[in-house]
């Protein structure tokens, strides 16, 4: 049983909680179209894993932007707002899940490499808030995924220690990340990182297709 010896589930919000990679995709389009330039094949590769304020340098030095790092946050936060509140739905069996662990007495907790704000804003749309005793995003560390400070951040919250804790994750530098941090992850499928499949397999722990699959029968 995946959650055998586990003491606390730390999860990663966009791809594995809900359904939204697509959606980042679309907005960094449009926003460098705003520029004038189209968005590089490898992009979406290079910034896998940064959190909000380095995607935001990133973009920065790349693209030679002369907005401030605070503007360009501003204007994501600000094309993403209305996606996440007409268009963001959880992905299959999270909220069965979340109720199975909350019954199981197993807190939860969430590791987001997103804004805060969007983090609050799509945990409260979808009315989940309840099942997390802990919600960090990588703007609170020094450094965004593939490093574990964002989840050892929040296995302290828990008061658990990270070898008891269970990650799911669904990009490469998101697992890496729990690997780094000495927890089991379990890597999830999402159609964004459906090429990586065979890696993701190959560094976590577990790998699921649907997070239904681990509900009980």
């Amino acid at each position: 049983m995946i959650f055998k010896d586990i003491d606390a589930v730390i999860f990663d919000l966009d791809g594995t909680l809900i359904d939204s990679m697509w959606m980042w995709r679309s907005i960094d389009i449009e926003y460098l179209a705003r520029f004038g330039l189209d968005m590089p094949d490898n992009l979406q590769e290079e910034i896998e894993g940064m959190s909000f304020s380095e995607t935001a340098v990133y973009f920065k030095n790349r693209f030679k932007l002369k907005d401030s790092l605070e503007q360009i946050k501003s204007d994501w936060n600000a094309m993403a707002w209305d996606k996440y509140l007409n268009e963001v739905p959880l992905k299959e069996g999270a909220i069965e899940l979340l109720k199975y662990l909350k019954e199981a007495k197993i807190p939860a907790g969430i590791a987001t490499s997103n804004s805060r704000e969007l983090a609050e804003l799509i945990i409260n749309k979808l009315n989940i808030a309840e099942y997390f005793a802990s919600i960090r995003t990588s703007w609170e560390v020094l450094k965004g995924k593939p490093s574990p400070d964002i989840y050892l951040l929040v296995a302290r919250d828990l008061g658990v220690e990270p070898a008891r804790c269970l990650v799911f994750e669904d990009i490469i530098q998101g697992i890496m990340a729990g690997k780094n941090a000495g927890m089991k992850v379990c890597a999830v499928y999402d159609e964004f990182s459906e090429k990586y499949t065979e890696e993701k397999i190959k560094l976590a722990d577990y790998y699921i297709n649907s997070l239904k699959e681990l509900l009980p029968t």
